[in-house]
């Protein structure tokens, strides 16, 4: 017997997905992919500045060059004053332009900080400068004078407060180094004025009497040679 007629298209549009079902999934994937493509673009927002304009940058790059050791010696040396000197140089190259007719000018002014420091050459003493009386303990030396050890600038304090270069002048590139010599030349003499070289005497005395003294000394007689400053 047979059954009742079936549609052989009802299996088929059963499975088939439904148009509103169809639409929602589109709907999804377009969200989707809008979405992706503004979390991309935003991230090209962020990144594509620093990839078109990369920030300055600036390194110092320090080339290590050979130390040439000129001279070796030994050093005996007693330092016993240091002076602290302040001193502005004023130093002006004028220029001649046009024939003489103009005046131009390449000024600067520095503002120098240095230190001399002063002692006693102990390599100069001879044998006959020091004698030791065993019998009263008498200790006699004899000393050179007091002299200059070395004159520098401070570095870190010394600096140029102003540098004018007028129209028509050329720019000496030997100024500052000139105007530093100027300033340790002014600055030992500075030094070397008032009773310096009486206090360096005087510090030698006591450091040298504690030391007599330490040695066995009871008594330490100093004089002086009568020389210039710096040499015999």
């Amino acid at each position: 017997m047979e059954g009742p007629l079936q549609d052989p298209y009802a299996s088929v549009a059963a499975h088939a997905p439904r148009p509103g079902a169809q639409a929602g999934r589109a709907a999804r994937i377009a969200l989707l992919a809008v979405a992706l493509l503004a979390s991309v673009g935003f991230g090209a927002l962020v990144v594509a500045p620093r990839l078109r304009a990369p920030a300055p940058a600036s390194t110092l790059v320090a080339r290590p060059t050979p130390a040439l050791v000129v001279a070796i010696r030994d050093l005996s040396r007693l330092e016993t004053t240091e002076v602290h000197v302040e001193k502005v140089v004023d130093l002006a190259d004028r220029q001649s332009r046009l024939f003489g007719l103009v005046q131009a000018t390449d000024a600067l002014l520095l503002v120098a900080v240095g230190h001399v420091t002063i002692g006693v050459d102990l390599a100069r003493i001879g044998e006959g400068d020091i004698a030791m009386d065993p019998e009263t303990g008498v200790a006699r030396l004899t000393l050179p004078a007091p002299e200059v050890f070395s004159t520098r600038l401070d570095e870190d304090a010394t600096y140029v407060y102003t540098r004018k270069t007028s129209l028509l002048a050329r720019r000496n590139e030997q100024l500052e180094s000139r105007a530093r010599k100027e300033a340790t030349e002014a600055i030992e003499k500075a030094a070397l004025e008032g009773n310096v070289m009486a206090r360096a005497k005087a510090q030698a005395e006591r450091q040298i009497t504690a030391l007599a003294t330490q040695l066995g000394a009871k008594r330490v007689e100093i004089r002086w040679r009568d020389v210039g400053v710096g040499g015999d």
